[in-house]
């Protein structure tokens, strides 16, 4: 499928972790940029030698192919990643995220730990944290990672601001809006899940250990940090425990065991969780509700990473604008180039009339916006998609000039070669007796009927012929003064009638221009309506991504405020009022924004495209082989 997945035997390294820091892999950022589908993103993270590997050969569908180990070394070193065909979602691509493990001894610097589990919440659309035994206080305290997020991520380039009410907002309340859904796959589970002696199942085992205690002491603190990360942070937490896959001492074959001889238990929780990774994760999106595609994603590999290597924090608001920038700006030269190399064609076909020229610049410059608007997103006041419009209309100007300049050529060397008779005709003094003006005229007449049967004249047909009767008027004079067979009276009356003649063709040319010209401002017009159309049918479709985003973000709070209700949390949930609040005044700012810089920028663009459209149909092309200037 034309812009999926490349075909991929085996993941590849998407960032290094090198003694100069985390880096990027060029070939891999390329793999990525040729993805125009909305990808789904699936990271897993979580302490070395825990498993992730395999859970990530499971999603690609494959035994083996991300490295698994059999030693306290960990084999994950940086991120790994591997694209497929999503299988259960046409047209989008699903990249599996392979993270080194967080905790290796053999590790120099830890800092890289935190960056990669940071880098895993940035890059994903689902979030699976890998780990071994249960989900104790020990399990959640190696869970830190999570707690140094509201470090490491900012969401606004600004800071948090202030609310309608001039309170501070605390950016961390947003995380819930951005953050991947959050999967808990415990490994190598062996106890019974029993609460109170009731059995339980994984996601209410999940958030019993994810839940609160009460008081203020700092032990109290410390407990609940990573416990109130997990569920302020993450709109969904979902919970998968596995059994032993196999016996101990077979371990270390896991990734060459045929599917058979791994425990039944197992392999049904390990089909439940592709399951359920298929059918829930979300397409990735940024900031804006933007769905991300595999080019976008690479952009925002290289922006994160850029960021983190200068000493900075990623902002995921800035990202989204560089992002933005890129993908516009690559966008906007697709559209072009397409427009372009469609024109490039026709004018193999030059000269043409302008009706056809008209017709398929429409055509092109309508496939050209579809091709910006399929790969752009975020295009605030409509910059690029003006940029586009303009580029387009000037490059139709080259094209019509090109076309008429076309159009002369032919026109000359049809007229010369028809005249080329009656020109060796003069030569020989045919014309030069009595009667000759008679047979001179006949002649031209049956020149100016064969010019005019001839189909490919182009756009200035009747203006040259316009021009090179103009210029044989002298000739036709010299011919009529000289003719005796004729008397002064009839002299006089066949000059009127000549010049009658000419007027005649000029008026015939004034209206074949100026009815080329009328058609080409309608198509123009015709044009500019259907860009506007697709741009107000792309705000909409921006606008309720928006509002989606909203919404879950909002489900999510009032659901955790529901919960902190039931368990007595009263304070706390109290506390998320503001929060809910300020979700609710952003959902009504969205619903009642408008897309007014339509108008402000396109107007001006269509009346700026008649205006030259104007200029060059009118008083460009003029003839310069017969003597006339432009």
């Amino acid at each position: 499928m034309s812009g999926g997945p490349p075909s991929m035997s085996a993941p590849v390294c998407l960032i290094e972790n090198t003694d100069r820091g985390l880096q990027a892999v060029d070939s891999s950022l390329k793999l990525l940029r040729d993805i125009q589908q909305p990808v789904v993103v699936v990271a897993v993270v979580g302490l070395y030698r825990t498993g992730k590997s395999y859970l990530m050969n499971r999603l690609a569908g494959q035994q083996s192919g991300f490295a698994l180990g059999s030693t306290i070394e960990s084999k994950t070193k940086g991120i790994w990643m591997w694209c497929v065909q999503h299988p259960s979602k046409p047209g989008h691509t699903l990249v599996l995220l392979d993270t080194e493990g967080l905790g290796d001894v053999d590790k120099g610097d830890s800092k890289n730990d935190a960056w990669i589990f940071c880098l895993g919440v940035l890059l994903s659309s689902t979030l699976v944290y890998n780990s071994r035994g249960t989900i104790d206080n020990q399990a959640l305290e190696k869970l830190h990672y999570v707690t140094e997020l509201t470090d490491q991520i900012r969401v606004k380039s600004a800071g948090g601001g202030r609310d309608e009410d001039g309170e501070d907002i605390s950016e961390d309340c947003e995380f819930v809006r951005f953050f991947p859904s959050f999967l808990w796959a415990v490994r190598d589970f062996t106890l019974e899940r029993k609460i109170d002696g009731r059995d339980v199942s994984d996601d209410e085992y999940l958030d019993f250990a994810l839940q609160l205690k009460k008081g203020l002491s700092p032990k109290i603190v410390t407990y609940n940090l990573p416990r109130q990360c997990i569920r302020n942070f993450f709109p969904t937490r979902k919970c998968f425990t596995f059994p032993f896959p196999t016996s101990a001492d077979k371990m270390k074959c896991l990734d060459s065991m045929p599917e058979s001889q791994l425990e039944p238990d197992f392999r049904q929780v390990a089909d439940r969780f592709c399951t359920y990774v298929f059918s829930e994760s979300r397409t990735k999106t940024v900031q804006g509700g933007h769905k991300v595609t595999g080019s976008r994603l690479s952009h925002l590999v290289k922006i994160y990473l850029d960021t983190i290597s200068s000493g900075d924090v990623p902002c995921l608001e800035n990202a989204v604008v560089a992002m933005a920038e890129i993908e516009n700006q690559s966008a906007m030269t697709e559209g072009l180039r397409q427009y372009e190399l469609g024109m490039q064609q026709l004018k193999n076909q030059f000269p043409t009339d302008l009706d056809t020229l008209s017709s398929e610049h429409h055509r092109l410059s309508t496939m050209a916006t579809k091709e910006f608007l399929k790969r752009s997103f975020k295009d605030e006041g409509g910059k690029y998609m003006a940029q586009l419009s303009e580029k387009v209309t000037h490059l139709y100007e080259q094209f019509i000039s090109q076309n008429m300049e076309a159009s002369e050529m032919e026109c000359r060397k049809l007229l010369l070669e028809l005249h080329s008779g009656i020109a060796a005709n003069i030569e020989r003094g045919v014309y030069a007796k009595p009667g000759g003006y008679e047979v001179y005229c006949r002649e031209r007449d049956t020149m100016v009927a064969k010019y005019r049967q001839h189909r490919k004249k182009g756009m200035k047909g009747e203006e040259m012929l316009d021009v090179f009767l103009q210029e044989k008027n002298a000739e036709a004079n010299s011919i009529l003064m000289a003719d005796k067979n004729l008397t002064d009276a009839e002299k006089k009356n066949a000059e009127a009638r000549e010049q009658a003649a000419v007027q005649e063709q000029r008026a015939r040319a004034e209206e074949q221009r100026r009815q080329e010209l009328q058609q080409a401002l309608e198509d123009e017009k015709r044009g500019q309506e259907e860009r506007v159309r697709r741009m107000e049918e792309k705000f909409a479709e921006e606008k309720r991504q928006q509002q989606e985003e909203l919404q879950r973000a909002l489900n999510s709070k009032l659901e955790e405020q529901r919960q902190m209700i039931e368990k007595g949390f009263k304070d706390k949930a109290e506390m998320m009022n503001q929060e809910i609040k300020q979700l609710r005044t952003e959902q009504t700012r969205v619903k009642e924004s408008k897309p007014g810089f339509i108008e402000k920028v396109f107007l001006p663009i269509a009346s700026i495209g008649r205006d030259i459209l104007s200029t060059v149909l009118q008083y460009k092309g003029m003839c310069k082989m017969f003597g006339r200037k432009k």
